[in-house]
Order: structure tokens, then sequence, then C-alpha cells
């Protein structure tokens, strides 16, 4: 880097490391963050974002998602420090409301859009310079824009009076021999100075950031210990001691490493953030880092299913996060492999039936099954269930980790990350049951003994059925599709104990499995999965009621309530 180049600094913590912890920051905290960020010769300090109560719910963000020209006086009250820098997000704030700011610390307002938004958000630029405020556009997701987009965006940019634009790299995809070709056309309008906004997804924030300032940037963003979401941003105290280096008159890093020491060690420690590999995937794939953050949560994908998935998902080119593209990816499985079989025979494909072999087709004819879910109520109703057993003498199914408290006859995993972190559980007497899913070498690497396959087909898409053996849907969980299994294998009753259902009765409690460190606990996504199981139990029960079967028994407590009947009635 020409070290006599002059170079900008924006440090965006309080507004990119919001995502974090919802933009709840103690006031003492920002204030101490400003005063240690303009000791180090940082020339913005981005304060939040700009918000109103007409596009966001107070209640359910902290203040600093709204950081209204009180708060930003209370802030900057008595110290001599750097400009202070807000964010709007185009279409979700009012023009009339940035007139708040025209006498405060507030002297940059950066407008952040996608390229789907490019015309219209442009077109309030010079509203806002008319109100005596710097301006920046934020181009987010910029590796996402074609040649004939960017093209396209010079020539807009080339009539509008604007201070800074961003070329921002917002899932963290870049690397540093891209930088060059991304900035050099851009420089060609030198009435704008162009900066660049990092993520560290792929470790490359700092590089990346170099290389910007070497093809012509002139701001470069940062946050505090890389605050930010997801993989977070470039952390700003890195490159202040890159600079401090080359001009210790102007930057001095000592103020933010203070800091960090005082405030931002025990934020880490509290909340989180930085680099792992599900948000180096979606650097790698170039995809919003919720992408990442959803499959994450969702605690059921292996890192090859979620690489699989990112596939699928960068493939439709998506602008922003979508959560409904990930749901259908899921349900339809469209990220798995299709299926082919050891006897070389046609693969089995979505909507498809092949004529595999299934080998216990109808090896229990007319026997009653039970089949042992993970719920609390396994260990609760333990020896009323053992009751039950040396009663009725079923063919027991049972999935996942059963804590050794039964043996069961069959022991079913389709889920590869329950599959590898349980199989070792397996009684040497019961038979493995492993779905077709799961790659034979994993197989073979984890277990030692002998398998059959469950056939079905991966996706949620289809109602449930069986043909051949063959299974129409993944059934959404172990336990559902155990009592599929069963049918196939000839049962006449299907009993159920364990499930107890994701919810309780209230429907906003989350009902842990009790043995099972890699269960979500998203709400919305325990919710999600209590419906589709009911949905599933709802279609096999239809199913047995149409061959003259009694239907499901679910003998312990269950917020699947229709399907209660109560195992002391049986014993």
């Amino acid at each position: 880097m020409n070290e006599n180049k002059k170079i900008e600094l924006l440090d965006c913590t309080i507004r990119d490391g919001g995502y974090v912890n919802n933009w709840d920051f103690d006031k003492k905290l920002v204030r101490e963050t400003y005063r240690a960020l303009s000791k180090s010769g940082v020339d913005y300090v981005e304060l939040g974002y700009h918000g109103s109560e007409k596009y966001f719910d107070k209640s359910k963000f902290g203040r600093f998602r709204f950081s209204d020209a009180d708060v930003i006086n209370q802030i900057c009250d008595g110290i001599d420090g750097a400009q202070v820098a807000l964010m709007v997000d185009y279409g979700k704030f009012d023009l009339a409301d940035l007139i708040q700011y025209k006498d405060s610390p507030v002297k940059l307002i950066r407008l952040a859009f996608h390229k789907d938004k490019l015309e219209e958000a442009l077109g309030v630029v010079s509203s806002i310079n008319k109100m005596g405020l710097k301006t920046s556009v934020n181009l987010m997701g910029f590796v996402g824009y074609t040649v004939e987009e960017r093209m396209k965006l010079l020539t807009l940019l080339k009539g509008i009076s604007l201070d800074y634009a961003y070329v921002a790299d917002s899932y963290g995809s870049m690397f540093p021999n891209q930088i060059g070709d991304f900035f050099r056309p851009l420089l060609e309008l030198d009435h704008i100075k162009w900066g660049f906004h990092p993520h560290n997804n792929l470790q490359m924030a700092f590089a990346n950031s170099l290389a910007a300032i070497d093809a012509g940037a002139v701001i470069i963003d940062g946050s505090v210990f890389g605050m930010g979401r997801g993989a977070g941003n470039l952390p700003s105290e890195i490159m202040l001691a890159y600079l401090h280096h080359l001009k210790p008159d102007k930057y001095n890093v000592i103020p933010v490493l203070n800091l960090i020491d005082r405030y931002y060690q025990d934020l880490y420690k509290k909340y989180g953030w930085g680099y792992n590999l599900p948000y180096m995937l979606s650097g790698t794939y170039g995809c919003h880092p919720n992408y990442a953050k959803n499959l994450v949560e969702r605690q059921e994908y292996e890192i090859k299913d979620i690489w699989n998935i990112f596939e699928v998902i960068a493939a439709n080119n998506p602008v922003g996060f979508k959560k409904e593209l990930v749901d259908e990816i899921l349900r339809k499985g469209l990220f798995t492999k299709k299926l082919s079989t050891t006897s070389g025979k046609k693969s089995l494909e979505t909507n498809s039936y092949s004529s595999v072999s299934v080998p216990y087709l109808n090896r229990h004819k007319n026997r009653d099954f039970l089949v042992l879910a993970n719920g609390p109520s396994l260990k609760e109703y333990q020896h009323e269930i053992q009751s039950f057993i040396e009663k009725f003498d079923p063919i027991i199914l049972g999935g996942n980790f059963l804590g050794g408290l039964f043996k069961p006859h069959y022991h079913g995993f389709a889920n590869k990350r329950r599959f590898t972190d349980y199989v070792d559980t397996v009684d040497k007497d019961s038979k493995l049951l492993i779905g077709q899913n799961i790659p034979k070498e994993m197989i073979n690497e984890y277990a030692k003994r002998d398998y059959e396959l469950v056939y079905y087909e991966n996706t949620l898409e289809n109602t449930f059925d069986i043909q051949n053996g063959v299974i129409s849907s993944s059934c959404r969980t172990i336990s559902v599709l155990l009592a599929a299994v069963a049918l196939v294998m000839g049962a006449k009753k299907i009993f159920i104990v364990g499930m107890d259902g994701y919810m309780g009765n209230s429907q906003d409690k989350i009902h842990h499995f009790y043995k099972e460190r890699n269960e979500t606990e998203n709400l919305n996504e325990l919710r999600e999965r209590n419906d589709w199981n009911l949905v599933f139990l709802k279609q096999i029960d239809d199913y047995m009621m149409s061959l003259g079967l009694e239907g499901l028994h679910i003998l312990t407590p269950t917020n699947y309530k229709e399907f209660y009947k109560g195992i002391k009635n049986y014993i």
C-alpha cells in the first residue's frame, strides 16, 4: 500500500454488530466505543441504524436500531470525536425523519440496498444531500451484479451527487485477486470516493481490504473485534494495528485494544460471532449468511448436506435471504443425490417407485408393533412400557438415542448426525436399520455390523403411501418413519411410546428430547417439526384405516392428542 495515500476508516460496530445482540447495547459501552475509536484515528463511527416505529416494532429491537438525534447527542456529548454515520435501509425509512440530524454529530447517511432496488434507491440520494448531510450508498451483494448491471450502475451514478459508494462483500465471498477487477471500472467515476465493506466468511476480510486499497478504495469499514452478523467483519483493530505501524502520528490501536479488553471480550463470550464452517460455505457460494444461520439452527444437517443445499440455493441466484427457498429445497429433498440400489437397478427418484428389493417386506405379518420415540416420557414411563412389552410381546422398533432403557428388535437411523452420534449405543442383539440417504462409506466407517436399508423418498411433498415396501416420504422424523416401516413389515397394530411432541400443550414451551445435545432451540423450527409430525401421523393413521386396521395408538402423554390412548388402559 502507498504509505502517502489518504485512507479513511469507518467503524460499524454498533450498526453491523447489532445483528448479534439485536442492537441492545448499553449506552455507556457505546459511548466508550465512540471515545476509543475517535482516539484511534477512525474517521467515522456508525452509531447504529436510523429507524422508526412505522417500520420496526420498538418492543422487538434495541435502542440502536432507532438511533434518534437525542441518543446520538447523549453518546457524543463532551467527546471531541469522529464524525458520526447512520445507516438506513431503502424502503424502511421516511426522508422527512432525517431532518432531525441536521445540527447533530451525524454527518453521513449510508443508504443500503440490493441491486433490485438500484434505480429507486439512487433516486432519494439528492434529497438527503439537500438536508446538509453527506451521503453514501452501500451496494449490497455486489458480487451478484452482472456485467450489464454494473454498466447500468455506472450510468446511473454519473448524474448523481454522492460522497461515497461502497462495494459491499455482503456474503464474504470475494478473494483478493478479484478485487481489482471489481473496482477498476468504478474508479472512472472520480467524483465519488469508493469504499469497501468486507465480511469474514472466508477469513479474507483483511486481505481483501488491502487489495481494495491498492485497487483505489479510499474508505474501509471495520468493526471492533470483528463483531457482526454471521462470520463478522474486518476487525477494526487489525486495520488500525496495520496503519499504526505505517502512520503512528495518525493512528493508535491501543485505545481500541483497551476497549476490547474491558467490554468486547465479555460480549463475545455472551453472544459469539465469527468464522465457522457453515458461514465459510455461505461465503464460498456467495449466499446471504442467514442461509447458513437457518441451516445451523435446524441442527439436522452435516456439513456435506449444507454444502449440497448451498449448491441448490446458489443455482437459484436469490437476492437477499428467502427462508421459503430453504423450506422448499428441504421439503422436496432437492439437495440429496438420487439413490442407486446395490443391485444396479434404476435409481429411486422423487415421485417414482423403483423395483428395489425390500428384505423386511411382510416379515412380521399380522404382528403387533411398538415404536420407541425419544421423548422424556420414554424414561418416565419405563416400567409401564416394560409391562406392556411383557404382556403383548410386540415387535419393537426404536430410533436414535434410547439411553439403554430398552433393547428393540430393530434400531433405526435416518439422520446422519444422529447416526454418527448414537450408532455405538445400539445393542448388539438389535437389528440395525439405516435410511438409504446415509452414504455407504459412512455406514461402513461407523457401523462394523450387519444392517438393512430403509427405502423411502426423501421429500415431504408426497402424501403418505407404500409401494413394494418403499415409503413415499421421509415422514419428517425417525419415529414417524419407523411407524411406516412397521406397516411395511406387516403390522396389525402399531403402538407408540415416547412421542411427546416437540411442543408443550401451551404451544410456546420447548419440549426437548432428554438426550439431544444437537436439538435446535429455535421455537419456530420446533413448532414446524411438531406440525409436520402431526401431518404424517394423520396420513399414516388414514392409510391404516383404509386397510381396515385400527390406526395409531400413542400410549404415553403426547400433544398429538387424537392418537393418545393411555398405557394404563392396556396393562
